[in-house]
């Protein structure tokens, strides 16, 4: 199984380009399902969870043809097998995705109830809820959601709780229903924005994405399109904290801080300096940062996805932080691994303080989630000494060539077996 050695304590400095953000990415590779037509997609990360969907996909009938580095094109044109099996599903949570739009082009599916990190319950039952109200029948036996519709009718749709995927799930299946759906108390998220952009772009009906109510008129079909994925912001936090914790200045091209402003706010007052481009952002660190303190919840208030990452920085900042987590009970797990580094964490639930040590010291850990693999390769770079971070599979299922473009930027990190 493969590791990750750093040796820390060099400032990060110079320019890479951000990857095509792998949760925009997953459900938009899922609508292709919903057209007898080719659609070609662009800015692709090359990403484990990636190679799994198209996986998933190609069992199911869709024909899958790389082009280049980042492009895909995908045709469902024959598609004629809807199952999601749990081989494939059990490792990634994304596979749900595939339910709505077999349901609302193929009129069945079979989907294994899916996996992922273990960061804590990620219940499947709003999906099930709204399209039941679409008219679908579903039961769940034998770890699997069987579905079944001769057409979806419109309905609205008021979720229970704001959840990204099943916003996803629902308004692709909305697309090919008969009339009006209106998801309520929808999530807001950019990823959930870029694929009702590439579903308008197929022939959809949307309005109101981004919003907490989101409006979709049914078509009878939906086209093929050509469509670029929207740049990784978690990618793009993630490495601007790294710069951040190493004292360094980095550039960072083919990204934006449109959907990053609260993260880009926290550096600042952490006390970094930041330029902001159309498509880049440059950050420059100061010798030692400041404590800065967060509460996690949905967009756009601060990402769960940047709290394992800031935890990090905090440990070696001046001063102490209180860190809430509202969005998943168990997303505290790194925790304990950067305690081995020397940080001084307390838990307490859904909160956590953070009182800044001078330094870190490297050692072996080990990785129990994406965004936790991101917060010990962030606080490797700070510590003296080596680091090595083992499971880091979990770090290829959301980061592009990570050990590549560290080093672009001058930090000493290599994978070893």
């Amino acid at each position: 199984m493969d590791k990750l050695s750093l040796q820390g304590g060099l400032a990060l400095s110079g320019e890479i380009a951000i990857s095509g953000a792998k949760n925009a990415a997953l459900p938009i590779l899922c609508s292709a399902l919903l057209s007898a037509e080719p659609l070609h997609f662009s800015n692709v990360p090359r990403l484990n969870d990636i190679a799994t969907l198209l996986k998933l996909l190609a069992q199911m009938g869709v024909t899958v043809d790389r082009d280049g580095q980042d492009g895909l094109t995908l045709s469902a044109a024959g598609l004629g097998n809807p199952v999601a099996p749990y081989d494939l599903v059990r490792t990634m949570r994304a596979s749900i995705l595939v339910l709505g739009p077999l349901l609302a082009r193929y009129g069945e599916a079979r989907v294994s109830l899916p996996g992922g990190c273990a960061i804590g319950a990620r219940p499947v039952d709003q999906h099930i809820k709204g399209l039941q109200a679409m008219g679908a029948e579903i039961r769940v036996e034998q770890g699997y959601i069987e579905a079944k519709a001769k057409r979806l009718k419109g309905a609205r749709i008021c979720t229970d709780m704001v959840t990204v995927t099943g916003t996803e799930n629902l308004l692709m299946a909305a697309c090919l229903a008969a009339g009006e759906t209106v998801i309520e108390n929808a999530a807001r998220e950019p990823e959930v924005v870029d694929l009702a952009q590439c579903l308008i772009r197929m022939g959809a009906r949307i309005s109101g994405a981004g919003t907490d109510e989101i409006r979709i008129q049914g078509v009878e079909r939906l086209t093929g399109a050509d469509y670029a994925i929207m740049p990784d912001r978690i990618e793009t936090g993630t490495y601007l904290c790294a710069a951040a914790v190493t004292g360094g200045s980095v550039r960072l091209t083919r990204t934006s801080a449109s959907c990053l402003d609260v993260v880009v706010d926290k550096l600042m007052d952490a006390g970094c300096e930041i330029e902001l481009e159309r498509h880049a952002i440059t950050l420059k660190a100061p010798q030692r940062l400041k404590s800065v303190n967060l509460r996690t919840a949905p967009y756009p208030a601060f990402p769960t996805d940047m709290q394992a990452q800031f935890m990090a920085i905090n440990s070696v900042a001046e001063g102490v932080a209180t860190l809430r987590e509202t969005i998943f009970e168990n997303r505290f797990m790194h925790a304990s691994e950067l305690q081995r580094l020397g940080a001084d964490i307390q838990i307490d639930g859904g909160n956590a303080v953070v009182r800044g040590v001078p330094s870190l010291q490297g050692a072996t850990v080990m990785a129990t989630d994406l965004r936790a693999s991101a917060s010990l390769v962030i606080a490797g770079l700070a510590a003296q000494g080596e680091t090595v971070i083992d499971r880091i599979y979990h770090l290829d299922r959301g980061y592009e060539r990570m050990e590549e473009k560290l080093t672009q930027l001058g930090a000493r990190v290599k994978r070893v077996g």
